[in-house]
């Protein structure tokens, strides 16, 4: 008697599963030297602490996978927490009620700029989307004279922030249901299928009849939505917005999309490892700050880590070619 099987998830595979090895050996070997680490006030702060790098790697990863990137993620997460806070602390409630779908709607209309001019004008990505974030750092500086913009965040922003269910932090909660919803979407519609095709080869998608340009300023504007979502969340986290509050998650987003087995060429990968490859970065961050070693080794061992994982995935793709 024959017996059919099916074939395994995509996402169920070494690379994904290699940051979540990597989270638990580090989370073992640090207990050794400092036992708090496995205390669960410890993890927990933790698990919020990632939900704001989730938030922002979610949205990379989309775009990451049609072989395209996204630099403007710092003054996206910037712009919209300055919206955001500009509304919620106006005393206007009506202004207030809007002040996080402003900031996604911002969002959105950013990742939708950045779509069109990779889609339209073909301009390579990297180099538009940094383009993007240098005008927007610009009228920010414009808006705020340079200082600290005026405002505080909202009751909403600062539950999603640092409100707990159940003992769970809610802005991991959050980042859970983001990503739940977009990996729905990646599974279960065309938009998700085309949008592996379009990494392996967009000119074969092209081809067969598929609007990839829609795809692709699709991809864009839930990336930017992710971005405005992530500075709707340190804005809340923080009560105030700042200037380059999103400079530092720039490198450590694209990091975690990439330790988490999404190809950087597009077309492989997925968001189960983007979640590993978040909670690797946040416990590998953390460990070397309560070791209490220099920023300059800190960077050292960072980049070293990410490197091995890197060269690891490299060598392991380049066996099954």
């Amino acid at each position: 008697m024959m017996t059919l099987t099916r074939p395994l998830p995509s996402w169920i595979n070494l690379e994904a599963l290699l940051p979540y090895i990597g989270t638990l050996l580090l989370i073992l070997g640090a207990s050794t030297a400092f036992p708090q680490v496995l205390s669960l006030d410890y993890l927990t702060q933790q698990l919020q602490i990632a939900a704001f790098l989730g938030v922002l790697a979610t949205g990379a990863t989309i775009v990451i996978l049609l072989g395209h990137i996204d630099l403007s993620v710092p003054w996206t997460l910037n712009g919209a927490a300055i919206v955001a806070t500009a509304m919620a602390g106006s005393g206007n409630a009506a202004l207030i009620a809007l002040a996080i779908p402003a900031a996604i709607l911002f969002g959105a209309a950013v990742g939708a700029v950045n779509g069109l001019g990779v889609t339209i004008l073909r301009i390579p990505s990297m180099v538009w989307t940094l383009a993007i974030n240098s005008i927007l750092l610009g009228l920010a500086v414009l808006n705020t004279g340079g200082f600290n913009p005026r405002g505080e965040s909202s009751a909403l922003m600062s539950w999603l922030a640092t409100g707990s269910i159940a003992g769970l932090p809610v802005s991991f909660l959050f980042w859970m249901a983001v990503s739940l919803a977009l990996a729905l979407v990646m599974t279960r519609s065309g938009f998700g299928r085309y949008l592996r095709s379009i990494g392996y080869n967009e000119k074969a998608v092209y081809l067969s009849g598929v609007s990839t340009r829609s795809v692709v300023v699709g991809a864009f504007v839930i990336a930017g939505v992710c971005s405005a979502l992530g500075g709707v969340l340190l804005a809340g986290y923080a009560n105030q917005a700042y200037q380059s509050m999103g400079d530092p998650f720039l490198l450590p987003t694209i990091a975690a999309v990439v330790i988490g087995g999404t190809s950087i060429l597009g077309g492989c990968g997925g968001l189960f490892g983007t979640i590993g490859g978040v909670l690797f970065i946040t416990i590998l961050n953390s460990v070397l700050s309560v070791a209490q070693i220099s920023d300059a080794w800190r960077s050292i061992i960072f980049g070293a880590i990410i490197l091995a994982m890197l060269l690891f995935q490299t060598l392991r793709r380049g066996g099954r070619t």
